[in-house]
């Protein structure tokens, strides 16, 4: 994923800044979910649809909001 400058004369340039997002094993992300640059999504997480996730999630929750926050541990 990758995401533009703030300086317009970098975001003029076409420069990217990308970061890599990691999906750990057994994680189900809904529909229209967002995931942002960066983050990383434990083992045997539910991302719910349309949830924005700003910041790494751990392993064994239910994930869901704008941003998303843990709904329920598994």
């Amino acid at each position: 994923t990758a995401t533009h400058p703030l300086d317009a004369v970098e975001r003029n340039s076409g420069r990217e800044l990308g970061k890599p997002v990691t999906i750990g094993n057994n994680v189900w992300i809904g529909g229209r979910a967002v995931v942002n640059p960066g983050v990383t999504i434990g083992d045997n997480v539910v991302v719910a649809s349309g949830a924005v996730v700003t910041k790494n999630v751990p392993p064994d929750v239910v994930v869901g909001g704008n941003p998303a926050r843990i709904i329920k541990k598994l």
